[in-house]
């Protein structure tokens, strides 16, 4: 059986035991807090970084330099015979790019994926694909297992604070004054990668209530469905008795959001995500 080296970056939520178990490496991302800038998951917490974001005006994040990647190809390509780089949204990020460009640097063949989405798919993706490479699957058919796990991916979120959505541009000028004004939320979802306006919505229970029901369209079709939370545990832990109540069949999992996605959303963000037609590994 050949060899196969999963790259990604942190917003893919890998536990690091885990990775170390089964040839993932990692890249992080930058997360920014005024002058300073840290390692995701390396130099601080999701937990810590949302604590800090409170009192910080200025919080920013940044793909991880291309020379991290570079080293690590140039490192991989005497060890595996295949490598599979799969990444957060091309359309967010520029990571993916830039561990693509430094794979042609390093003259090293490398798969990528744009995961059109990040942290619970992302992970699914990765803890499948090492499922399926296990089973005897090549690097061919385990893309394109993953590339329709993409498609099937569904992804939506609750925005706590328009005004970072607003700084970063994902939301108007024109939408965030109205929103303010009516007191709406905004419902998004994961579109081919992009962030879009789901639903705009005049209460926050409401939208989570959207939130469910769209789900529950799915769920003939689900077996896992993951709640995430920027340092809002408590709605979270609310959603999963929800969800258990009325589907006690269904796995839930509850997992902080990703801090690259919360710098942009705010604290106390809401998601949900699943994906449909596949098993569940984790």
């Amino acid at each position: 059986m050949r060899s196969i080296a999963w790259v990604t970056d942190s917003t893919s939520t890998i536990d690091p035991k885990f990775a170390k178990d089964n040839h993932i490496y990692i890249v992080p991302l930058r997360l920014i807090l005024g002058q300073e800038a840290y390692k995701e998951g390396i130099d601080i917490s999701a937990e810590t970084f949302y604590d800090r974001m409170k009192d910080e005006p200025n919080v920013s994040s940044s793909q991880p330099p291309i020379g991290e990647f570079i080293e690590l190809y140039e490192a991989l390509k005497e060890k595996y015979d295949d490598i599979i780089a799969i990444h957060c949204s091309s359309e967010l990020s520029g990571t993916l790019n830039s561990s693509m460009q430094a794979a042609e640097i390093a003259e090293v063949s490398v798969v990528g994926i744009d995961s059109q989405a990040g942290a619970f798919p992302v992970r699914e993706m990765i803890m499948s694909g090492i499922q399926w490479h296990r089973q005897g699957d090549t690097v061919q058919v385990i893309k394109d297992k993953i590339q329709s796990m993409v498609q099937n991916m569904s992804f939506y979120l609750i925005p706590a604070s328009l005004h970072r959505l607003h700084s970063s541009g994902r939301v108007s000028g024109t939408q965030l004054i109205l929103s303010n004004l009516l007191r709406i939320h905004l419902l998004l979802r994961f579109d081919e990668g992009k962030v879009i306006v789901e639903e705009k919505i005049r209460t926050f229970k409401k939208a989570k209530q959207k939130m469910l029901e769209l789900m529950k369209t799915d769920l003939q079709k689900i077996k896992k469905v993951c709640i995430m939370h920027a340092n809002n545990v408590k709605e979270a832990e609310e959603i999963q008795k929800e969800i258990r109540g009325e589907h006690p069949w269904l796995k839930t999992e509850i997992m902080t959001f990703i801090p690259v996605a919360g710098i942009h959303a705010g604290e106390g963000t809401i998601a949900m995500s699943w994906i449909r037609n596949h098993p569940a590994y984790s």
